[in-house]
């Protein structure tokens, strides 16, 4: 440990005012940033182009040898055919929603109420919610060794429940396997195995454990005090619908730009058989395709567009991830709390990252496209060759697509701590990362304890939205709530109830996302804490009192707000 600024290498005496690093920074990643804006200015000189030149109709409407649109109003080929039928299932699902709107947006609001209350929870109940968790799965693999004891001792004395595995030989029917003796022994000693390391992981990682929960309730005190953070979500899902819609109507008008060509059909032997010719001519329509310039690149200008939406997809994810961080650290690095931190601090997080960080959200963003496009186009390939008798081609494409599944993977678990060292620090992309990585290296079991106990309390925090919500929504559409049933609203009962239950999915993701995002940057904020001060005078820590006590340390005549 060094007497220095831990955030500019300045020799420094500690000044209570100090309110964090986050502050010192210019901008990074620059080449990047042009980059970005570049790509982006090609992607909407694409969409341009593809909207001048594609029809949406030919997706919509089928045509006729002549290249008539069917199904359209005034036309000849207006009637019976699936467009009309498609139409009038669409304008009867659009009377359902217009007669239920409000009570899905009822059923949504309740699906905000509950992961706000499961959230408020976790501060008081994290500690109980954590230890219970814990005693159920003890239990549950105590219960299973107990009825895999049962089951060999049931089996005992039984004619042919003494054959081993090895002389059963493969069997495709796994129910052969459960009437021997030696399949409920493996089950019960594996189990036992289990049961045994769970309590030896507790007696020895009780301490971290501790630190877990302590992080948790602090990550909801956080949000407490940080209530807009819950709510930038909605700017993330509206800047995703953005870029989804914009490279579906750019992939449908790329798709649909082709031309009509017109060929002579001819049974007998003609010179013009088969030519090109005008539909004003004795020709029929053949198909639509084209031959300039533009035709020719729409392949390459498909792909543009699928890479350009990957990495746009990726940048408002990012945004997010570093707009959430820098606003949680400036509560940690708040050494009174709350009273030193910022105001708004999410809004200023988002003016700093828009600010300084574009180049390295763009960066981490264009590595992580790149995977997903080359994800693309091993599974395009693996769907060509379904019918190949390659067997090894086939097994080298698996290889590859679990091979860059499990890259994509680790690049957004290292994307994600590298933003937060980006909102922390300021600095580039490759430098957050690197800092990142080795940080947690050094703190490995921490983080794994600290994100399968995070993880865990999410999953029971969304299944708990998702359920009530659900289950409310499944007994008033069906009726089964008399006082509140409509009968004028039942078209598409299972509709309603996807609709709810998605809707529920993604506020209760939403939310919880944020709260994600908080445990994680107020655990790098700690690791960071534990490995730059000393709890001196002039190097105090910055975490809570109740982490404090835990590691059994404290700061020497200053003393920190919890």
């Amino acid at each position: 440990m060094h007497n220095f600024n831990v955030f500019t290498g300045e020799p420094r005496k500690f000044d209570p005012t100090f309110k964090g690093p986050i502050y010192n920074r210019g901008c990074t990643d620059i080449l990047c940033c042009i980059l970005f804006i570049l790509a982006l200015l090609g992607y909407f000189a694409v969409g341009i182009l593809a909207w001048s030149q594609g029809d949406p109709r030919k997706v919509i409407y089928p045509t006729d040898s002549k290249g008539q649109f069917c199904g359209q109003v005034g036309s000849p080929l207006e009637k019976s055919n699936a467009v009309v039928e498609a139409r009038a299932v669409a304008m009867r699902i659009f009377e359902d929603y217009t007669q239920s709107w409000h009570w899905i947006l009822l059923g949504l609001v309740i699906a905000m109420l509950v992961s706000l209350i499961f959230i408020l929870l976790l501060r008081c109940l994290a500690g109980v919610m954590v230890w219970v968790m814990i005693i159920m799965v003890i239990i549950v693999i105590g219960y299973g060794i107990f009825h895999c004891y049962m089951q060999y001792a049931s089996l005992k004395g039984q004619a042919g429940s003494d054959v081993t595995i090895k002389d059963l030989g493969l069997q495709t029917d796994f129910s052969v396997y459960l009437q021997i003796q030696q399949t409920w022994l493996a089950f019960m000693i594996i189990l036992c195995i289990v049961e045994a390391v769970i309590i030896l992981l507790l007696i020895f990682l009780r301490k971290r454990l501790l630190i877990a929960i302590a992080l948790i309730k602090e990550a909801s005190k956080a949000i407490g005090h940080v209530m807009s953070s819950l709510f930038y979500p909605l700017l993330t899902f509206a800047l995703l619908f953005l870029v989804i819609a914009y490279w579906a109507i750019t992939a449908v008008f790329l798709s649909t730009s082709s031309e009509p060509v017109y060929k002579v059909f001819n049974t007998t032997e003609c010179m013009y058989s088969r030519d090109t010719c005008k539909p004003e001519v004795s020709c029929l329509f053949a198909f639509y395709g084209g031959e300039t310039l533009y035709h020719k690149y729409l392949i390459l200008f498909q792909f543009y567009n699928l890479f350009l939406f990957f990495w746009c997809a990726n940048f408002v994810t990012a945004l997010g991830q570093v707009t959430l961080a820098g606003a949680f650290a400036s509560y940690y690095w708040a050494f009174k709390k709350p009273d030193d931190i910022p105001a708004y601090p999410v809004f200023n997080s988002l003016g700093r990252a828009l600010r300084y960080h574009t180049g390295s959200l763009a960066f981490g963003s264009l590595i992580l496209a790149i995977v997903q496009v080359i994800r693309v186009i091993l599974e395009y390939l693996d769907q060509k060759l379904k019918g190949a008798q390659n067997k090894c081609a086939k097994f080298l494409l698996s290889c590859l697509k679990c091979c860059f599944w499990c890259l994509e993977k680790c690049i957004k678990f290292l994307n994600r701590n590298a933003y937060i060292m980006v909102a922390i620090y300021g600095k580039n992309f490759c430098t957050s990362a690197k800092d990142a990585f080795f940080l947690l290296m050094r703190n490995i079991v921490r983080v794994a304890v600290l994100d399968k106990v995070t993880d865990f309390l999410l999953f029971l925090g969304k299944l708990l939205v998702v359920g009530i919500v659900g289950i409310c929504s499944f007994f008033f559409f069906t009726g089964k709530i008399k006082i509140f049933y409509q009968s004028n609203c039942n078209n598409y009962i299972s509709l309603h109830l996807q609709t709810v239950v998605f809707g529920a999915y993604l506020i209760a993701h939403g939310f919880f996302s944020v709260y994600a995002m908080c445990v994680d940057t107020l655990f790098l904020c700690f690791l960071e804490d534990l490995e730059r001060n000393d709890g001196t005078a002039d190097r105090p820590y910055f975490m809570p009192e109740r982490l404090l006590s835990i590691l059994k340390k404290s700061n020497e005549g200053v003393k920190t707000v919890d």
